[in-house]
């Protein structure tokens, strides 16, 4: 990681950071667990998808009419923000599993940390710590565990660009969420999260043509682990935690860590939908599963304990996570499989 300004190595910023970081992982990571019994209702993923995104985007209008000086101000940032972390992950996402095996896919989209310190040390010319390094490459193998890779390995070219795409996408998350605060003209990150879901969920409008679902289903009930629940409390629970919040302490916690911090915090989402997914939908946990989640546990605390890259040196503020996902796409695109992980 590389150090944006002198509270990243003290503990105040750095501790709400990570507070907020995996407040967002734990929130990004129960979306899965939400939209499965959506899709076994008869909703299909990519509707849930729009209505996960275009939910979250009413419930923020009034934040992003608050803060539409921000339209202004970077237009392109927002622009970015909605194509790249919020629709562009979830459509690469979505292209990608269907052509290869969902877990090869998920693996391939969470490549996006090591990418993502790949892009800050050789386009951003900043360094970045061993720490954040090992953590990444240790997050992505106990992954590899998490989704089983070895149950499904089959290999398709455009798959796999598709979901290297989805990869470059959450890099953009991050990104774009830290340079919000950077320049002459800062940004908000609730406007940032705001104006990214209204825009995101625009695009994915002409994606998806949500007039052909069949929106009934939300006016009866879901099965969740053989209990009969409404369809509204998934629901809910999807667009309000696992969108709404997911996103705006996501895109904060990047401003007191730093993106390839954050990037790598944000892999404990799929140990978190495999948890969920486990005591919620009863689904069963593996060994491999297990012991790739504290590889993943490993991983993320390897790198937001590492010392900062070039500590000591006076450097400018950080500027202004989002998968993710799944940022988002991953987690909700695995709940519609019968496998255990995750939830993108």
């Amino acid at each position: 990681m590389y150090s944006s300004k002198p509270l990243l190595g003290s503990s105040p910023g750095r501790t709400l950071g990570l507070t907020l970081a995996l407040v967002s992982a734990f929130a990004f990571g129960g979306s899965g667990t939400a939209a499965k019994p959506l899709i076994e209702a008869g909703i299909s993923p990519l509707h849930v998808v729009w209505l996960r995104v275009a939910g979250a985007a009413v419930v923020l209008l009034p934040l992003a009419y608050r803060h539409r000086d921000a339209v202004l101000r970077r237009p392109g940032l927002l622009l970015g923000f909605g194509l790249l972390a919020v629709a562009g992950v979830q459509a690469c996402y979505f292209a990608a599993i269907s052509r290869i095996p969902v877990g090869v896919a998920l693996l391939i989209e969470y490549l996006g940390p090591p990418l993502l310190l790949g892009y800050v040390k050789f386009v951003q010319r900043k360094p970045i710590s061993r720490g954040a390094a090992v953590g990444a490459g240790a997050a992505v193998a106990g992954l590899a565990c998490v989704v089983e890779v070895w149950n499904g390995l089959s290999f398709d070219a455009l798959g796999v660009l598709f979901a290297l795409g989805a990869a470059c996408c959450q890099v953009g998350y991050f990104v774009l969420a830290d340079a919000g605060s950077r320049g002459d003209r800062p940004v908000d990150p609730i406007a940032v999260s705001a104006y990214g879901l209204l825009i995101g969920a625009v695009l994915l409008t002409a994606f998806t043509r949500p007039w052909n679902a069949d929106w009934s289903v939300l006016s009866g009930d879901v099965v969740m682990n053989g209990h009969a629940v409404p369809a509204l409390l998934p629901a809910a629970w999807m667009i309000l935690i696992a969108t709404v919040l997911a996103y705006l302490t996501g895109v904060i916690a990047v401003r007191h860590l730093s993106p390839p911090v954050a990037g790598v915090v944000a892999n404990l989402e799929a140990v978190v939908a495999t948890v969920l997914a486990w005591f919620l939908l009863g689904e069963h946990l593996g060994v491999p599963q297990v012991a790739g989640g504290l590889l993943v546990l490993t991983g993320a605390f390897a790198a937001q304990a590492s010392k900062p890259a070039g500590a000591g040196e006076v450097t400018e503020p950080a500027g202004a996570p989002g998968a993710g996902a799944d940022r988002a796409g991953a987690p909700l695109v695995e709940a519609s499989t019968a496998r255990t992980s995750t939830g993108t």
